[in-house]
This record gives C-alpha cells, structure tokens and sequence, in this order.
C-alpha cells in the first residue's frame, strides 16, 4: 500500500518507528480516533501521539516492519476522512428523515388543538393529577429547562470530559444556544401570547407564553448534548437519544402540570426547537467539512 498521509521519519531502531501523519497537527478529534483504533490491535504494543507536531511513536513486535505498520495507521486515517464527510452522505442524513417526521407530527398536533380548543380541557385534565409529592418532583424537572441552568450547563460543559479536549464544539453548544434563546424572545414578542390563568402557580413566571422556551430551549440543549454523545459513543447512540427524549419531553410535560403553558406552546416549543437544532448541525457540520477541504485540498 502506498503511505502517502503516513511517512516514517525514524525507523533506525526495530521494533520502534515514528511517523508524521497527515491532518494529525492540531486535530484532537483525528487523535482521538487513532488512538480508540489502535487501542485494538494487538500488534500495537505502545503508541505516542502527538497532535501539535503531527507525530506518532509506535513499539510493535520486531517481526512486523515499519511499512506494514504505516499501511495499519493508514487505514486507520482513510477510516477517518471517510468519518468527515458521513453527515453529508445520504446514509448519515437518513436519522434526519425521522425527525422531520416528528416536526410534522408536532405541528399537526398543535394545529388540531388549536383548532378544537382543547388546550384548557387538557390543563384541567393535568390538574387532576396534583399532589404535593408530585408537586416537588416537577418542580425539580422544570428547573431543567430554566435558561440560567442551561447557560450554566453550556458554560460548564468545556470544562467536562466530553468537550474538555475538543473546546470547538463547546464553543458550538454555547452559540446555538444563544441563537435559540434569541429566537424564542422574538417569538414570544411577535405572538403575545398570554399565560393560562387556570389555577394558582406555585412558582413565578414572566413574558409571554408562545412557544414554550422551556421545550424549546431544552430541546435544543440536551439535543446538541446528545447529537455529541452520539457522535463520540455510536454503539450507545440509541440509549443516548431515548434518554434526552425522555428528559425533553419530561421538562415539557412540568410545564404543562405546573399551569403556565398551555399544551399547544409545548408542542410548538418542540417543533421550532428541533428545527433550530437541525440546521445549526447542518450548519456546523458544512463549516467543519469546508475547513477540512481548506486544510486538505488533495481530498476535491
């Protein structure tokens, strides 16, 4: 095999060779795939990498030569430009089919309720379900979707294991989430909507109540959030968005039990918030492949 993005440049001692890759310099997420891949392969006794010299230092078995072992790294980096450009593969979109599916389904249903006034029907019918224990339950998942805590969370996020090597796409996190947070006081100005006024809140509130900025706003957080797990951790990809699901829909539904949303704010909230999401990943994704294509032209 021809190693053209693997050159050896220090072979002298057998069983060791050190190697200049091509695109390892300054990318943490190339290293971070080259060293999950060669984590597995038994021939691999020891590797050093380094991404801001662009340098990897291999032992390997004494019977294996330099080349054979530059092939191996090869394979590992084609593995990885192939990686780069999967989101704008029709294979890698399709998981976008789905959700456009949900966004039609959302706003259907806040049609046909809007249509039928059923939003006071179905608070009353929430109401029922009133008890102090539940009370403080929901009390502690609504605190979930509060901006502040998902602008502490945004913040708090470069500093965790998932970002903490990769501050890009913390830096991502926190501007989708600014522009969402834009989006939903424009929203909330252009529509006016008044809160429902069905019983007496237990917590305060304030602004306008179309679309939920709760459901929107933890729609778009905890799905980045998820979208990057996915992303780092695909053979738990599922396990990854059940659970956000499951904690968007949960913020939402507090909303609509403690009585300051009416149920089509919610469904709306979802709806625009995963559109917003969509197309910041859209988005961010032509940014990366653009800088890849810049960064590695042999690739047009």
């Amino acid at each position: 095999m021809d190693t053209f993005l693997v050159r050896a440049i220090h072979t002298a001692v057998k069983g060791r060779a050190r190697y200049k890759i091509d695109g390892l310099r300054r990318n943490l997420d190339l290293q971070r795939h080259l060293e999950i891949k060669l984590s597995k392969y038994e021939e691999i006794r020891e590797y050093r990498l380094n991404s801001y010299t662009g340098n990897i230092l291999v032992f390997f078995p004494t019977n294996l030569s330099a080349d054979a072992i530059a092939s191996l790294i090869q394979e590992i980096v084609l593995d990885y430009r192939q990686s780069v450009f999967k989101p704008f593969q029709t294979s890698a979109l399709s998981p976008i089919i789905p959700l456009t599916g949900v966004i039609s389904a959302l706003a259907f249903t806040t049609a046909i309720i809007n249509f039928y006034n059923l939003d006071t029907r179905i608070l009353l019918a929430i109401q029922k379900l009133h008890t102090p224990l539940f009370d403080s339950i929901i009390l502690s998942i609504t605190l979930l979707g509060e901006p502040a805590v998902l602008l502490l969370i945004c913040l708090a996020s470069r500093f965790t294991p998932l970002y903490k090597n990769r501050p890009h796409q913390a830096d991502k996190l926190a501007i989708t989430t600014l522009g969402s947070i834009g989006l939903i006081i424009a929203l909330k100005s252009l529509f006016a909507r008044t809160r429902p006024a069905l019983w007496d809140w237990i917590l305060h509130v304030g602004h306008y109540s179309f679309p939920s900025g709760h459901a929107m706003l933890s729609t778009v957080v905890y799905g980045f959030i998820a979208y990057s797990l996915a992303k780092q951790y695909p053979q738990h990809q599922r396990q990854i968005f059940a659970l956000a699901a499951a904690l968007i829909v949960a913020i939402g539904f507090s909303r609509l039990y403690l009585g300051v949303h009416w149920t089509t704010d919610v469904t709306a909230g979802y709806a625009i918030g995963l559109v917003w999401l969509i197309v910041c990943i859209l988005c961010w994704e032509m940014r990366q492949k653009d800088a890849y294509l810049w960064l590695n032209p042999q690739e047009y």
